[in-house]
């Protein structure tokens, strides 16, 4: 007896194949189109949450301390970005796989798609700024339109749930489907009705998630974000001449807002209302304290130039900057609450959970002046930088001070309370380090022989302030540079040195080091930044020929 085996047709294994193509981009398309309602949600209504922003700041706050090294070192200043664009690439890739399986059964997507909800639904929850029945509302309907789009696009791919794509036996080609058929007879999957339900989801994802994330990250704070500010007791002049050099490439004195480095862990600037907004200054004080944006307001202002630094920041980086700031002595605020002698640490809490603490001896050191910063550079805090209020504290890095967004004070102990990136392997105290940079020429740039080039940067050491800056060309003697005056201690300042350049070609490498107001030279010594700073000499490569 012979068997005989029987290949299906290729005609019927191209177009099965092709089929599951369309499933995969059904489920892609699905996915992208849940995505962008969420996004339109949270655009359109205060309190809905993106779920993209929910799982990346859930990711954020659960990551091992390696995984942020490892997208800094990548990505720099973009890791968000980076962050947002692989949720949305996976969430994507991954329904595009459950769009496959739906063609058998429509239980996959189903069950597939309802886990994805939950998971999105339990990261925006955990968000401080999230309404819960916001959050509900906009789960279940993400899901909901995601998974009736992916139905009708799997409908035309002819999955065995939507209709029997196998004829009988003793079926014609033509009664076995209304539709266009391959030759040999069996029914082709409706590809014009698919690129037409397709293309429809397409653009209405697209358009959704353009216009809900462009409101989303549009949207002004509330209250008077715009307005003035109130007027200062003892406004500071402007910045005098000798405070600033006169060098084409060199970093201003003052950096304008909107060029002002930020470095936080929130995925989008949270828009905060400034008219229910509360600070609440609480914990091992004598009484709690609750302080209204307009009480803080009618507070005495003062103004200060102070130059803070994130600790991430590389040798030569460019996470630092110096702007003028507007608000109230912290100190007297905390005299309000009354402050227990044995509280040694001052966290300060966001109002998207994020915390930053410091010792309380630092804000209390009557050489200093820490601030609840309402203002900078005469304007009031920009959304980006901390709307309605944040705290400015000279001399330590951004990550256990400057707290953005600020919603309460706590006073407690260095013991019993570690802030947000201590756990992650980063130190629970860090002054800022003494560090300087070559802004000009830049790295790897050609200059001509036998001119006199200007090397020029910034240096500094708050609240130390620096004393001396010298640059030092291939193995030659250190030459001190001219520095601009400082505004004080605790802001950098301009430095240039004129090099004229040797007659004879060839590369020639820069080093800068300051020398801060204690006498103490910047190290030698390279360290990456974890975990107090980096340290190190700038240097350059100039090419001279």
């Amino acid at each position: 007896m012979t068997t005989l085996t029987v290949s299906p047709p290729t005609h019927l294994a191209t177009a099965s194949r092709s089929a599951d193509l369309a499933a995969f981009l059904a489920g892609g398309l699905a996915a992208g189109l849940g995505i962008a309602i969420s996004e339109f949600m949270a655009g359109l209504i205060v309190g809905a949450p993106s779920l993209v922003i929910a799982i990346g700041d859930f990711i954020i706050e659960n990551q091992p301390d390696w995984a942020k090294d490892v997208a800094v070192g990548l990505f720099g200043t973009n890791d968000k970005l980076a962050l947002n664009a692989s949720i949305v690439i996976s969430a994507i890739l991954i329904a595009g796989l459950l769009g496959v399986a739906g063609r058998r059964s429509w239980n996959v997507p189903l069950i597939g798609f309802g886990i994805a909800g939950v998971l999105g639904l339990l990261a925006a929850l955990t968000r401080p700024l999230v309404t819960p029945l916001w959050a509900v509302v906009t789960v279940v309907l993400a899901i909901a339109l995601a998974l009736i789009a992916l139905r009708l696009m799997l409908a035309a791919t002819r999955p065995a749930w939507a209709a029997d794509a196998t004829p009988a036996a003793d079926a014609t080609p033509a009664a076995a489907s209304d539709g266009p058929t391959p030759s040999g007879g069996m029914p082709d999957w409706d590809r014009r009705r698919f690129l037409q339900i397709g293309g429809g989801v397409a653009v209405g994802a697209l358009v959704l998630g353009t216009v809900g994330r462009n409101l989303l990250t549009s949207r002004p704070a509330g209250g008077r974000a715009t307005a003035q500010l109130p007027s200062v007791a003892a406004p500071l002049p402007q910045v005098p001449p000798g405070a600033s050099l006169d060098v084409e490439g060199i970093s201003p004195i003052v950096v304008p807002n909107g060029d002002f480095y930020r470095i936080d862990t929130a995925l989008i600037s949270p828009r905060v209302d400034a008219d229910s907004w509360q600070l609440k200054v609480k914990g091992m004080v004598d009484r709690e304290v609750t302080l209204t944006y307009d009480e803080l307001q009618k507070m005495p202002l003062f103004e200060q130039y102070v130059t803070i630094a994130c600790v991430s920041n590389e040798v030569g980086g460019r996470l630092v900057g110096n702007a003028l700031w507007t608000g109230v002595d912290l100190r007297e605020v905390l005299d309000m609450a009354g402050v227990h002698a044995d509280a040694d640490q001052i966290v300060g809490r966001s109002v998207d959970g994020f915390t930053a603490g410091f010792p309380t001896q630092w804000a209390m050191d009557p050489d200093r002046r820490p601030m609840i910063a309402i203002g900078m550079n005469g304007q009031p805090l920009p959304v980006d930088h901390g709307y309605p209020a944040r705290l400015i504290i000279p001399g330590l890095y951004g990550y256990v001070s400057a707290t953005k967004w600020l919603r309460e004070i706590e006073l407690t102990t260095l013991e019993a309370f570690d802030a947000y990136w201590v756990p992650l392997g980063w130190a629970k105290e860090a002054p800022i380090l003494t560090q300087s940079r070559i802004d000009t020429p830049r790295n790897g740039a050609s200059v001509a022989a036998t001119t006199v080039v200007p090397i020029a940067g910034v240096a500094w050491a708050p609240d130390r302030g620096v004393s001396r800056v010298e640059v030092q060309v291939d193995d030659g003697e250190w030459q001190e540079a001219e520095m601009s005056d400082p505004l004080n201690d605790m802001t950098w300042v301009q430095w240039k040195l004129p090099w004229t350049t040797p007659s004879a070609g060839g590369r020639h490498r820069i080093h800068v080091r300051a020398t801060d107001g204690d006498g103490a030279v910047q190290t030698a010594e390279i360290t990456p930044p974890r975990p107090d700073g980096a340290r190190g000499y700038h240097d350059i490569n100039v090419s001279v020929g």
